[in-house]
């Protein structure tokens, strides 16, 4: 479970935004902007950000308050999982990321798999829906659903984007260091079974 302090900074954030959101008073808005202030200041009291990134990350987010929405794609030939290597950490990861407004989470996946590995695929189940802060991932100032889908691999081949300097197929045994803020060694372990138990139910929470 995450420490008390992030799980506090999101819940007044939540509050302030959508406080923020709604109040037309001027004091009403003046005291929600005062809890924002507040909720960045437990973020950069207990990591090494600085107080105008958190406060520029919560000022873009606008309108009611929800959770982000992060899809993952597993992709498996041979027994083996697609990883891609992320350029900002040097560690691997499921390629992936933000889903776009204007595409389905399907959609959302298939796009990024192929932009960060260069392959292509179709989604076909989808295997899990996480809660990001219940999966043992380091702290994050948002709150996220990540959505794992199992994904058939159609073609394409091995192209590094951006984002990503290397994409290669590994086994369940040869997982390389992986970007625990993107994906955790537990989470990889479930998409094998599920991989090789099509029966299994789709897991959340």
């Amino acid at each position: 479970m995450e420490p008390k302090w992030l799980e506090w900074a999101k819940q007044l954030q939540a509050i302030a935004q959508n406080g923020l959101t709604f109040s037309e008073n001027a004091f009403d808005i003046e005291r929600f902007k005062a809890v924002q202030a507040i909720a960045a200041e437990i973020l950069v009291t207990h990591t090494n950000a600085e107080l105008s990134y958190i406060l520029d990350l919560f000022t873009r987010d606008v309108g009611y308050a929800t959770p982000k929405v992060d899809v993952r794609g597993a992709v498996f030939r041979d027994d083996q999982i697609l990883l891609v290597k992320e350029r900002s950490d040097g560690c691997w990861t499921l390629p992936g990321g933000w889903a776009d407004i204007g595409t389905s989470p399907s959609e959302a996946v298939i796009k990024e798999i192929y932009e960060e590995s260069g392959y292509y695929s179709r989604a076909v189940k989808l295997v899990a829906v996480y809660d990001r802060d219940r999966q043992g991932h380091p702290p994050f100032p948002h709150y996220i659903y990540k959505l794992f889908f199992q994904c058939e691999l159609l073609g394409g081949s091995p192209s590094p984007s951006i984002e990503t300097e290397a994409v290669g197929f590994f086994p369940e045994d040869e997982i390389p260091e992986l970007s625990v803020g993107r994906v955790t060694a537990a989470q990889i372990t479930r998409l094998f079974q599920h991989y090789r138990h099509p029966e299994l139910s789709t897991d959340f929470d």
